[in-house]
């Protein structure tokens, strides 16, 4: 089957079609290409977008017709818990998500009712960032506040990044010949957005963001973790400070940019190994932070069997990986510094053969995830 994967931004389509068989992991790449400038004179919406992206398929795919469309939607707040095949409550209830994810849900909300209306009768499968994370327990995702703060608002911890830290672990689990269901790690997710999750008996148990994707890791533009009272001082003591400025500092000022001047993690080390001594700041908070998360997940999870480092910077920064594992010896975890260096496609081992731990690299590919589950639920008994 061909399956299309889409993801929507407010002025753009990103897409991937993938033609796998039926129980497949994620099939083979047939096209895949991106749309922009959607809400410009050029293309006036979504729909106008399905419309370029259908003629485009038409010579793509030598005429070949698609069987299923996936979505990636950031948020499914705590209706949705696993992939879900789209009905009538569907995007309705997505959009009714939106004030959790204020700049993406509406986004996929168009782009669900755009290919619903160029193509009525396509199935239609939504996967969600938050979804590996409905196993939280509640004693995991609860925040100590007013108890009205979570039941008017929604207010609690969810978890960003789920696709990505279920496929990864899927893989890792696979590689080293482990059952998944008894299968414990801890997934560090590093890309300009960030994000590492403690993984018990194959199912996530905690993780580093929160209510939004800001918690947790230093980031490329993100502060990560901060005291909440940072914010209402700096409120108070500048009164043309409004809160949504204020929200774009955190988001997209800080991180790796304030600290070392700029939020790519190839520049910032290229700059630490001149000498920059921000740059060497920005990468040793950024390692402690991270090592620090990796140890208290490796407790929570009662004794992790791998760290593994997927997504651009955890695949690809082996000087960040050796400076984060350096602090890692209290748990064992040893490093092969030429397997470290070495660069390579697939999952790979890196750890030493005396590290308590496997320390692994896992490329991620949330695309292939979503049309694995896309498939799944198409073909599968729930769609007959």
């Amino acid at each position: 089957m061909l399956v299309l994967v889409v993801n929507c931004g407010s002025s753009s389509l990103k897409y991937q079609v993938r033609e796998l068989d039926p129980g497949a992991d994620g099939g083979t790449v047939l096209t895949s290409g991106l749309i922009e400038n959607i809400g410009s004179s050029r293309i006036a919406d979504h729909t106008q977008a399905l419309e370029l992206l259908a003629e485009r398929l038409e010579d793509e795919l030598d005429g070949r017709s698609i069987d299923a469309a996936g979505h990636r939607v950031v948020h499914g707040g705590e209706l949705f818990s696993e992939p879900a095949l789209v009905d009538g409550g569907t995007i309705g209830a997505i959009e009714e998500l939106s004030p959790l994810a204020p700049l993406h849900n509406p986004a996929a909300v168009l782009g669900l009712r755009a290919v619903q209306q160029k193509w009525p009768q396509l199935p239609q499968v939504c996967v969600f960032d938050t979804a590996f994370h409905g196993t939280m327990p509640e004693h995991v995702w609860r925040y100590a506040v007013p108890e009205e703060f979570y039941e008017r608002w929604g207010i609690r911890r969810y978890g960003f990044h789920g696709t990505s830290h279920d496929w990864v672990t899927g893989q890792a689990a696979q590689f080293l010949g482990v059952p998944r269901e008894r299968f414990s790690c801890v997934v560090a997710h590093l890309g300009n957005g960030a994000s590492v999750t403690a993984v018990k008996d194959g199912r996530s148990y905690d993780t580093s963001m929160g209510y939004t994707p800001l918690a947790g890791l230093v980031m490329g533009t993100r502060t990560g973790d901060l005291d909440p009272s940072v914010v209402t001082a700096v409120l108070r003591r500048d009164p043309e400070l409004t809160p949504e400025r204020l929200d774009a500092v955190l988001n997209k000022e800080s991180g790796l940019r304030a600290v070392a001047g700029d939020h790519d993690m190839r520049a910032v080390q290229e700059a630490a190994e001149r000498g920059d001594e921000r740059a060497e700041l920005a990468l040793e908070m950024a390692a402690y932070r991270l090592a620090k998360y990796v140890g208290g997940y490796h407790v929570a999870v009662d004794g992790a069997q791998a760290l593994v480092f997927t997504a651009g910077i955890g695949e690809n920064a082996a000087p960040f990986r050796a400076r984060v594992c350096d602090r890692l010896g209290a748990l064992g975890i040893r490093l092969d510094d030429d397997a470290n260096a070495a660069r390579s496609r697939g999952t790979r081992r890196i750890s030493a053969p005396d590290s308590a731990v496997e320390v692994l690299v896992v490329p991620t590919d949330e695309e292939q995830a979503i049309a694995a589950a896309t498939a799944a639920l198409v073909t599968g008994p729930a769609a007959g």
